[in-house]
């Protein structure tokens, strides 16, 4: 996942220098992910918790499929050809 989110981030700041193919409200999206998908990484860590099992590794679930999608939208869209 470390990689993947590594990716994303690249992407998005290529994005941001007008180097990657980025939709204008890709900023807004990112917020609007993080409000999303951290609390569902925090409701799956603590029912882990509850039931004995492993909180980090359920926490990660939700963050992983959100930054996978994320990998696979963004190098769909390619780099911006300027000249």
């Amino acid at each position: 996942m470390y990689a993947e989110a590594q990716a994303v981030i690249t992407m998005r700041v290529l994005g941001m220098a007008g180097l990657w193919s980025v939709k204008p409200d890709e900023a807004t999206r990112m917020v609007r992910e993080k409000v999303e998908h951290f609390p569902r990484a925090f409701q799956a860590a603590t029912q882990a918790a509850i039931k004995g099992g492993d909180p980090l590794g359920a926490a990660i679930g939700p963050l992983h499929r959100q930054t996978r999608a994320n990998v696979i939208r963004l190098s769909r869209r390619g780099p911006k050809r300027t000249f």
